[in-house]
Formats: C-alpha cells, structure tokens, sequence
C-alpha cells in the first residue's frame, strides 16, 4: 500500500517535500545550536546534571547534520549523472 504511493507521487512533488525537509532539518540545527552554546555556558558556571543536556543536544545535531549530508551528497550525485 505505501509502496503504490510512494510510486505514484511525482518529481516535483519529491523535491518541493525534500525543500520542505531541508528547511525543517536547518531550524533543528539552528536551534540545537543555540541550545548547545547555551548549555555549554551553564555547563561551565554550575557543573550539575547539564552534560545530559549537552549530550541531547549533540545527538540532534548530528543526526539532524548527517541528513542534512546524506540529502546533500545524493543531490550532488543527481547533478553529475545528468550534467555527464
């Protein structure tokens, strides 16, 4: 059932959800971020439990930050197949 689908949505459709991903993906970085350097200043006056938090925020980043690759190397490779 989700397989019909997925052969039924179009290429334009692919790549306006991939632009609507990539946008999601750099919010998330961006806030993550923020987040980071916020916790990592804490981190450094209080010294409590923040390294839990440091450590939530780095695993968002990099998973949100290896999509955000992935998404970039197969877009690059789309590019070299058609340009060649």
């Amino acid at each position: 059932m989700v397989d019909e689908m997925m052969r039924n949505v179009s290429k334009k459709t692919w790549y306006k959800w991939s632009l609507y991903i990539n946008i999601v993906l750099f919010f998330i970085v961006a806030l993550f971020l923020y987040f980071l350097i916020v916790d990592c200043i804490e981190y450094g006056n209080v010294r409590g439990d923040v390294w839990l938090r440091v450590t939530r925020d780095v695993a968002f980043l990099s998973v949100s930050l290896s999509l955000i690759f992935v998404q970039f190397i197969r877009n690059l490779f789309i590019i070299m197949r058609r340009s060649l």
